[in-house]
């Protein structure tokens, strides 16, 4: 089978430009390794700046039980507390929920999903060839990796980050219990910190990321967050409050915040496999989507003879891609370290508690503008 487009991952980023590249005419095929619905490890929290693109592709994420969030709360290590309004706003909804519809409106568009796990790719004479665990075989013109934060198939490409170990943890599940639809809170914890939103059928997502060396002294997630996470008061009235009704807690280890290579052997990365901000700055998602956006314009427009090489195409990614992330990447790894340092984040809390205007300012740092849809 020989494909314009072969997309390799079924998250955000691979669904949002299957749908994208499909409805501009082009051959598609998402390959992905676990069928939907499922669940994943997320924050389940989206920015608005991504809704002009997404009411572009004909989704409207309010159709499906989505909640409106227009309120930050942040909270320290013992429970000090600030809130502001959310510039630009957002809305919170399940992965399992978001990722099953878009997988929908995919398959209305044409694109061919696949459930199989790729083993391999290479690249030669113009064309990819992409092996997958159980024999199969694709050629492609192009390739879009959207596999996720860390995969075997990146030792495959020999990509720097995957040979240092990560030292992050991360855990969710729902829960029913009391929070209010319009707030997306963080709560700090020593050695990490946990996000709330409430999505569709009111259930709370809960889901929070901590180094594992902190987590590893603990028997389980259940002796974790009493003896760790509850020590933030609110941490704690949350949990002894509410009723999980996730069948179990998911995890996910070995989260990599590092830099990573936007191409590896002519793959254009895309969402988490391309680069991960930190989940303090709560953009990760939305970041998914902008740059599935932003590949599948410049996709389009090299099929488009528009862009006339592979190198041009190359190049004008690296170039759009860190126009739009690189200083929201900085910015989060340094808002990380600051709330690493029990007291600095202590005094860093009282401080935006005696400027009003600072936080929302910290806020767009790590947002970008809303998308503008040609």
């Amino acid at each position: 089978m020989s494909l314009d487009i072969l997309i390799i991952g079924g998250g955000l980023a691979g669904l949002t430009s299957a749908i994208d590249l499909s409805q501009k005419g082009l051959n598609v095929v998402l390959l992905e390794k676990n069928e939907f619905p499922r669940h994943k490890v997320c924050g389940e929290y989206v920015s608005n700046e991504v809704l002009p693109y997404l009411h572009s592709l004909g989704f409207d994420p309010f159709d499906f039980g989505a909640k409106k969030i227009d309120t930050f709360l942040l909270s320290s290590k013992t429970g000090t507390q600030i809130t502001s309004n959310l510039p630009l706003g957002g809305f919170s909804m399940s992965r399992y929920t978001l990722d099953t519809a878009l997988a929908e409106k995919a398959k209305d568009a044409g694109v061919i999903i696949l459930y199989e796990t790729v083993s391999a790719v290479t690249f030669d004479k113009d064309r990819f060839q992409i092996t997958t665990k159980n024999g199969s075989n694709y050629l492609a013109k192009m390739v879009i990796g959207a596999y996720g934060k860390r995969s075997n198939l990146d030792k495959h490409l020999n990509r720097q980050f995957i040979k240092t170990n990560s030292a992050y943890l991360a855990v969710k599940a729902h829960y029913k219990g009391d929070l209010p639809d319009n707030i997306v809170a963080l709560h700090n914890f020593k050695g990490g910190y946990c996000g709330l939103s409430k999505v569709e059928n009111d259930r709370i997502n809960a889901c929070y990321i901590v180094d594992y060396k902190s987590f590893k002294k603990h028997k389980n997630i259940d002796d974790f967050q009493q003896k760790v996470l509850c020590q933030n008061p609110l941490l704690k009235t949350f949990f002894d409050n509410a009723a999980m009704v996730s069948e179990k807690p998911l995890t996910i280890s070995q989260i990599s915040f590092s830099n990573k290579r936007l191409i590896e052997d002519h793959v254009l990365m895309c969402g988490d496999s391309a680069g991960m901000i930190h989940p303090l700055c709560g953009n990760g998602m939305s970041m998914a989507i902008q740059s599935a956006q932003l590949v599948s314009s410049l996709l389009y427009a090299f099929f488009s003879q528009k862009i006339n090489s592979r190198t041009e195409l190359e190049l004008a990614y690296q170039k759009a891609w860190n126009q739009e992330f690189r200083d929201r990447l900085r910015t989060g790894r340094l808002l990380a370290r600051l709330f690493r340092l029990d007291h600095f984040s202590e005094l860093l809390l009282s401080g935006l508690n005696l400027i009003p205007n600072a936080l929302p300012r910290i806020i767009e740092k790590t947002h970008g503008k809303p998308l503008v849809i040609a």
